[in-house]
């Protein structure tokens, strides 16, 4: 029996790497080319599987994956804070859905609970399928993606109170009292969690840091999530549920980032196989038999969740053109719906036929979603060029950042030891802003009470990277001593920000190398600057001028860092400006008052003459020139920034110093 799973996972899974590829080709979400995939190895196709109970008992585990990562990812905090965009937006979607397709139902002559159980199944969005198309199109912080977001997270959330209403639409409840039980089991639960979150879970997870074995912390994620399931269903609850709150209490600890980073590999992996059974429930005869059926649903859902999501956009103060570009995208059924449906045919709510109808419009509401993506903004700009100047007004140009740090432009800090905290120390004084990134579970705690911007997790995962916003930082800087991770961190974060202008610390000199040959664009290793701390030391005890001293670093930096320049240069394959700088080098210096260069004129050639360096930019408070003109003339407090070697860098400095400084 075993090798029978064996052998049907290894098909399905090779199946899927080759229709993945080909729908990935075609720009068709990883989502279709898995249902795809189900229906071709299915029983009603090639009948590759014939036993598909044991590959839907592992689809379960990824549906409660996916319902525990849905928990980390929203925690009650965070919900709080985007509560109008979530519960406005989402509540109008969800509830007005469900009343127009319950009514639809019911004239076509379906009873009311069977009308109302339609409604349920076709409120829901796939959040896998359109945040993931939304990423890739770079659209997540438009107004449509913050309206689609709000609208998503309260279709989440109502995945689990209309997975416990279900069983009584069916029958299977005992009315009120019934639902007076479950929602009472139900809101235990949720007590039970919330204490746990504060108390129970954070402590697991400092006893489980404390050791810093990755695999105890992967395994107590494990436990924890899959634990929570099963004392929920235990209590008659779905196990769906228990994952979902496992997800909440864990969202509000420090170590919800790295948990997520972890879990998702598993998440992926399984929900891949629930898409996949879903894929093998579908009989493609079905589209044969009643191809205008099918056709007629498609349309209905489509205009419904359309028209409804455009309005509940609206109803958010949207403008028109983002509102009806939201109706549009989330005009699709979700993977949630699946779920619900089987459970709906488990209680008599659906017949075969009715299932197996639903299915072929579902599977092609969500293929149609990627047509969506890329037609959607022209169709929303022609409709709204249709209407009166008194329907495009919106107070609200965007949505509401899910970020918990919201910032751009910054440094991310990769370790907070001694050269993280100096860095953060210097970029506080100057203003600029900075996340860290940290493993140490103390150090974090410690740090969040001060007020630091610090997160804990492995900055070689994607999902923790992305919660630095490395997609809008500056520079990154990685200061661990691990020369492994080190690699894994540069490799990862170059991927996510090409343009990033990354600096790492290294232990020796011999690991340069092969950080340049990675993308690295400045290499600072430990052994060289200790070296040079020791000569200088030396110097000073045998009482050389300190002039001559700074001269001595000057040169060896001079000679050896152009040496691991030309080591910068050899791998590098950019082509900015970068490749251009061969021995020389941008800095920035502040004119100070009482220096020589105060109130010189660039005409003068005070600082041409003396150092040979050249002036690209000056700045004056707001005020930026670039190349500026000859008469310029230089005033205490400007910035300059001034290309040149080494050498000339070092003369420009001291023309820039106040005279008095100079002499002393």
């Amino acid at each position: 029996m075993e090798f029978n799973l064996l052998k049907d996972l290894v098909l399905l899974f090779g199946l899927a790497l080759v229709t993945v590829v080909l729908f990935r080709k075609i720009r068709l979400p990883s989502i279709i080319g898995f249902l795809f995939t189900g229906i071709v190895a299915g029983p009603y196709a090639l009948g590759l599987i014939t036993d598909t109970h044991q590959v839907e008992q592992m689809a379960e585990i990824g549906v409660v994956l996916l319902l525990f990562t849905i928990g980390i990812e929203f925690s009650l905090k965070e919900l709080l804070r985007i509560k109008h965009l979530v519960l406005w937006g989402g509540g109008v979607q969800v509830a007005v859905t469900i009343a127009v397709v319950a009514l639809l139902g019911v004239g076509l002559g379906f009873s009311w609970q069977q009308s109302a159980f339609f409604g349920f199944l076709v409120s829901l969005s796939s959040t896998a399928i359109l945040m993931k198309l939304l990423m890739d199109a770079g659209e997540m912080d438009s107004p449509h993606g913050k309206a689609c977001l709000g609208i998503l997270i309260f279709q989440d959330l109502c995945v689990v109170p209309l997975m416990l209403f279900t069983p009584f639409l069916g029958g299977a409840g005992n009315g009120v009292a019934g639902i007076v039980m479950v929602l009472g089991k139900a809101l235990a639960v949720v007590v039970v969690a919330h204490f746990s979150a504060r108390f129970a879970v954070p402590w697991i997870f400092n006893q489980v840091v404390k050791t810093r074995s990755r695999e105890l912390f992967i395994l107590t994620i494990i436990f924890v999530g899959f634990g929570t399931a099963f004392l929920t269903a235990q209590v008659g609850l779905s196990m769906a549920l228990g994952a979902f709150i496992a997800g909440l209490a864990i969202s509000e600890s420090e170590y919800s980032h790295q948990v997520m980073g972890d879990i998702i590999p598993f998440r992926d992996a399984f929900i891949s196989l629930f898409f996949i059974s879903v894929g093998m429930l579908l009989d493609p005869a079905t589209l044969v038999k009643h191809p205008m059926t099918v056709l007629l649903i498609i349309v209905a859902i489509i205009l419904i969740k359309g028209v409804v999501a455009s309005g509940a956009a609206l109803i958010l103060k949207f403008p028109p053109r983002p509102a009806l570009i939201s109706g549009l995208l989330l005009a699709q059924v979700g993977e949630f719906a699946f779920v619900l449906s089987q459970t709906g045919q488990k209680y008599g709510l659906l017949n075969g036929e009715q299932y197996q109808l639903f299915l072929a419009a579902s599977v092609a509401t969500m293929a149609l979603t990627a047509v969506s993506v890329k037609f959607a903004e022209p169709l929303a700009n022609k409709i709204s060029s249709l209407l009166p100047a008194a329907l495009k007004r919106g107070t609200r140009v965007s949505g509401v950042s899910h970020d918990r740090f919201p910032m751009e432009d910054h440094v991310v800090i990769v370790g907070f030891g001694v050269n993280g905290r100096n860095l953060a120390r210097v970029l506080v004084a100057n203003g600029i802003s900075y996340i860290v990134i940290e493993t140490n579970h103390h150090t974090v705690k410690a740090e969040r009470k001060k007020g630091t911007q610090i997160i804990f997790g492995d900055a070689s995962r994607p999902e923790i990277l992305h919660h630095a916003m490395i997609e809008k930082a500056r520079v990154m800087v990685v200061a661990i001593s691990d020369a492994t991770t080190t690699r894994r961190v540069v490799d990862q974060a170059r991927s996510m920000r090409p343009t990033i202008h990354m600096i790492v610390r290294t232990r020796y000199v011999a690991e340069m190398e092969p950080l340049y040959q990675q993308g690295v664009n400045d290499v600072v290793p430990e052994e060289f600057e200790t070296s040079v701390e020791i000569f200088s030391r030396v110097l000073r005890s045998y009482l050389v001028p300190h002039d001559q001293i700074e001269s001595c670093i000057n040169d060896i930096r001079r000679d050896s860092y152009q040496m691991f320049r030309s080591i910068s240069r050899r791998h590098s394959h950019a082509t900015g400006i970068t490749g251009f700088l061969s021995g020389v080098e941008l800095a920035t210096f502040r004119v100070q008052p009482g220096s020589e260069v105060e109130g010189t004129q660039l005409r003068d050639g005070l600082l041409r003459e003396r150092s040979g360096a050249s002036v690209l930019v000056i700045r004056r408070g707001e005020e930026i020139n670039s190349n500026p003109d000859p008469v310029w003339q230089f005033q205490a407090e400007d910035t300059v920034l001034v290309l040149g070697r080494a050498e000339q860098l070092a003369v420009t400095a001291r023309l820039f110093e106040m005279t008095s400084l100079i002499h002393t």
